[in-house]
């Protein structure tokens, strides 16, 4: 008999792809919506001396709470919520997806959306019901509703603003998704995974409505903020709901050099706070040069990337955004080809807003591609 190593492995996990993450070496890197911006070197050589001190030989111990602590205080935490730690947001919606894992429990969003909604359900064994936004990237209400009464799915998630389209909804639909999720008790997670970029946050809604948000998560990374080699993400939303997350969390999921870092840039928060404010100014001045090219479409954006179409030969034309992508790619620049995701982003590239030069280069070279 031949041994079948693979046996014991789910044959839906063996159709699965995994998550691709593109070769960014020697590249201008505008994929993956990061902050460009480095620490400066001052404060590089503080954060090193005080991870060198911290006491790596021992597990994560009371400095794991003096972080949830500081971000509570940070996001100025709404009376009658709690916070809770992830190894990245991917961990906390995972442990979501693990959380509502009952017979016939789903998982509902708006599709072009973030991947790992998805792929949370399906490896988890749950259904996944994608509702398609409108043609200029909105929710479309009517069809929310209609799947919301068909699917009650355990948790809705709404990502604001959203990815790749990186546009904010319309809060008075948000708040009826809201509403209509509570009659069967489902969850609502609002993902601002982008709010450091963002003109408004849930956060201020939760705050002043809690019981019309007695059914909503709010969940957030320190990725875009500028953290993103730290994974760190964390949730909050009311307490007794919290409580019953946080038992899934593994006891050790954020390490001690983790947390030391996301210390050290909360306490040098102002740094941050004035880097986003670049990338909001730069944000602006990109659109304006990709709406001054010929054809090109740029999307108004709240997050700190621009979702582009690009124009085609001839309506029939599907390969744009693949040309201008390979274009870029051999002239160092790595931006993200969305364009096969999802009908909707036909021709279209999403760009990471990145340092002054980095846009310019860009621009230059998006300028010979087309």
């Amino acid at each position: 008999m031949s041994a079948k190593p693979l046996g014991p492995i789910r044959l839906d996990l063996q159709s699965v792809h995994a998550y691709a993450i593109q070769d960014a070496g020697g590249m201008v890197k505008l994929d993956a919506m990061e902050n460009p911006f480095a620490l400066p070197p001052g404060l590089q050589q503080k954060l090193g001396q005080r991870l060198g001190a911290v006491a790596i030989n021992r597990y994560p111990g009371a400095r794991i709470e003096d972080l949830r602590q500081a971000l509570a205080r940070y996001v100025d935490l709404p009376a009658g919520c709690a916070l809770m730690l992830g190894n990245g947001s991917d961990e906390l919606i995972s442990l979501l997806a693990l959380a509502c894992d009952v017979p016939g429990a789903s998982i509902l969003a708006p599709l072009p959306g973030f991947v790992m909604y998805a792929m949370s359900a399906q490896l988890q064994g749950l259904a996944f019901h994608g509702v398609p936004l409108t043609a200029d990237f909105e929710l479309d209400e009517p069809a929310m509703l209609a799947a919301l009464c068909a699917h009650q799915p355990a948790i809705t998630y709404i990502a604001y603003p959203n990815n790749p389209s990186a546009n904010l909804w319309d809060a008075g639909v948000i708040r009826r998704l809201i509403a209509q999720a509570a009659r069967f008790d489902g969850l609502v997670v609002l993902d601002e995974a982008y709010q450091p970029f963002s003109s408004r946050s849930w956060i201020d809604e939760m705050r002043a409505d809690p019981l019309a948000n007695a059914n909503v998560l709010l969940l957030r990374t320190l990725s875009k903020f500028g953290l993103a080699g730290v994974r760190l993400g964390y949730l909050l939303g009311p307490q007794a709901l919290v409580h019953e997350l946080d038992k899934l969390r593994p006891p050790y999921n954020v390490s001690v050099l983790n947390a030391e870092c996301a210390l050290f840039a909360l306490e040098h928060a102002d740094v941050f706070a004035q880097q986003a404010a670049q990338i909001r100014q730069q944000r602006g001045l990109l659109i304006g040069a990709l709406a001054r090219l010929p054809g090109v479409k740029p999307f108004a954006s709240e997050a700190n990337m621009v979702l582009v179409r690009l124009p085609g030969r001839d309506s029939a034309d599907v390969d744009a955004a693949q040309r201008c992508f390979e274009h870029l790619k051999q002239h160092g620049i790595l931006v993200k080809n969305v364009s096969k995701m999802h009908p909707l982003l036909s021709n279209c590239l999403r760009i990471t807003v990145g340092t002054p030069a980095e846009n310019a280069q860009l621009i230059c070279a998006l300028q010979q591609a087309l």
